[in-house]
């Protein structure tokens, strides 16, 4: 007797309380949860396999380049030599994968709260972290990311966090008191701090109160816009430094810096590419003139903080 086939899953999303998505799952590889959150693997016809914590979407193995590859080149390429560098979060390894394409990188700090997730995706998405964390350039640490950051002072050229969104767990790692403290860890003043940032069309006012507090804290504060498929919608990346402006840094420079560090396989940036994510559209402009509170330790909420 045949195998009856199992109807494939609609799989829905809410981005705001009005907004969403969703997409086909042809079925669950992996159900579990983790001592801080669900963790979850499927299998879709459009993105091949999609991590789900607490049932959001959090990196698609088809095309997670189009997150992961704005999350970390305009900053290394923008740095004149990027070396010692801390990942905060990003236990899927995309980060990790993207960062040790330099050469000048000699050490990677990581640091997860959620071991869980490391240990899940080493073992089930190695093909798109390319066995990162077992690389001999890179020092594991299973903490707290802020904890780990206001131990550490002018150590690092870059400091990367690929977080969940400002709630739950990483609600304090969004506030102006931690990014202080991750001006703090830089080096100097041309090191560069890189976050996502949410999204300007979903999120609007997370988007507004990210980028108003990181503001207060450096001197140069560049904002790239992507469409980013797996989170269906216009994303931003927030690239910080006192000193390193990467809207200053020229087409030609970034295009020698990839061809000297021999980075031949991206599929979304270049210099050009570069300079068109700093480009907002006019509303986006528009939107960023208009007050928003900052986030602090007394007052961590965002005004769209639950959907």
């Amino acid at each position: 007797m045949a195998k009856k086939k199992t109807a494939p899953r609609i799989f829905h999303e809410l981005l705001n309380r009005n907004f969403g998505y969703y997409y086909t799952i042809n079925e669950t590889l992996y159900k579990g949860a983790t001592p801080f959150q669900n963790i979850e693997l499927v299998d879709t016809p459009e993105f091949g396999k999609v991590l789900l914590l607490d049932n959001i979407t959090q990196v698609a193995e088809k095309n997670d380049y189009q997150y992961h590859e704005p999350m970390v080149h305009p900053a290394l390429c923008s740095h004149p030599c990027p070396r010692d560098v801390l990942v905060i979060g990003g236990g899927d390894g995309g980060i990790l994968r993207e960062v040790l394409k330099y050469p000048t990188v000699r050490l990677v700090h990581f640091a997860e709260l959620d071991s869980d997730v490391v240990n899940f995706s080493k073992k089930y998405l190695s093909n798109m972290n390319k066995n990162s964390f077992d690389q001999p350039r890179v020092r594991i640490n299973f903490t707290d990311g802020r904890a780990f950051v206001e131990k550490r002072s002018e150590e690092f050229d870059a400091v990367i966090m690929d977080m969940t969104d400002p709630f739950g767990p990483s609600k304090m790692l969004y506030t102006k008191e931690f990014f202080r403290a991750v001006r703090r860890s830089l080096k100097n003043p041309g090191g560069v701090f890189v976050m996502h940032s949410e999204s300007p069309i979903s999120r609007p006012a997370a988007f507004r109160c990210i980028n108003t507090t990181l503001r207060k804290v450096f001197t140069h504060v560049n904002i790239l816009y992507i469409y980013i498929q797996m989170y269906a919608v216009l994303w931003s990346v927030t690239v910080c430094s006192d000193q390193t402006d990467i809207a200053g840094v020229k087409v030609s420079t970034i295009d020698k810096r990839l061809t000297r560090y021999g980075i031949d396989d991206l599929k979304v940036y270049t210099g050009a590419t570069h300079h068109a994510m700093l480009t907002p559209y006019p509303y986006i402009s528009d939107m960023l003139k208009k007050r928003a509170p900052v986030i602090t330790d007394n007052n961590p909420d965002f005004p769209d903080s639950h959907i």
